[in-house]
């Protein structure tokens, strides 16, 4: 069984290259004032028409990809976020005992395993409980041994099924929500905007806010205009009013 840690990135960081300048751009197409665009002028003008008055509408000019690799349950919420492309990895066509082993996410950001994460194999001793052996010392495992228990069983329980002759579409029912799952997300900055001001609040799944605060830095860096006021762990009904 092998357990691996979270993460979202974005995909391509060169395709938000100059992406205020063309935000700005297709912002002046409305008042026929694109000789007014300089080298430098698209922040100033940003701040004031799209965080002054509220015109959002031009940032869906620019859109970007990330990748996530979040468990099926993490899936579930992402794939709720309407104005977005989706493509992810399916358990009906991998095969995961021939293209590669499942891989699994804890579903408690805060308890890390490093022996595990590091790729480390963790068995159960005599008494039940799960650690780790290396040059003939045993290690604990951090992880709780009911949830070892647990994934390990679905995981041998998939194999079996498959060794009888199931499809991995019929055997991937066993497979709990903590199986990992890689999924693509494509969507413009203003929804990207949007999924950063619920996803990153107090509110939100504690395994969410594990890859969308980091991601949020990442949007703050390279197009900080448009998301420097989102502040992690704040209150969802506090970001709504940042949305409109």
């Amino acid at each position: 069984m092998k357990i691996v840690e979270p993460y979202a990135k974005i995909v391509d960081e060169i395709s938000l290259t100059g992406a205020l300048q063309r935000i700005e751009y297709a912002a002046r197409i409305s008042h026929a004032s694109e000789d007014g665009q300089t080298d430098n002028s698209a922040e100033r003008f940003l701040r004031a028409v799209v965080l002054g008055h509220g015109d959002w509408s031009v940032v869906e000019h620019v859109s970007v990809s990330v990748e996530f690799l979040v468990d099926r349950g993490i899936t579930h919420e992402l794939v709720r976020h309407r104005i977005a492309s989706y493509t992810q990895s399916s358990t009906r066509f991998i095969n995961y005992a021939k293209k590669m082993p499942p891989t699994f996410l804890y579903p408690k950001p805060e308890v890390i395993c490093d022996r595990c994460i590091g790729g480390g194999e963790a068995y159960r001793n005599s008494e039940g409980e799960w650690v780790h052996r290396a040059n003939d010392t045993h290690y604990d495992c951090f992880y709780d041994r009911h949830w070892m228990n647990a994934v390990s069983s679905c995981e041998y329980d998939y194999r079996q099924l498959l060794e009888k002759g199931w499809r991995p579409q019929e055997a991937r029912s066993v497979f709990p929500n903590a199986l990992s799952s890689k999924i693509l997300m494509t969507c413009n900055l203003r929804s990207w905007r949007h999924f950063l001001l619920m996803r990153t609040t107090k509110e939100a799944h504690p395994q969410m806010r594990q890859v969308t605060i980091p991601l949020l830095a990442e949007f703050q860096r390279l197009v900080p205009v448009l998301f420097e006021d989102i502040i992690p762990k704040s209150r969802q009904v506090d970001n709504i009013a940042k949305g409109r």
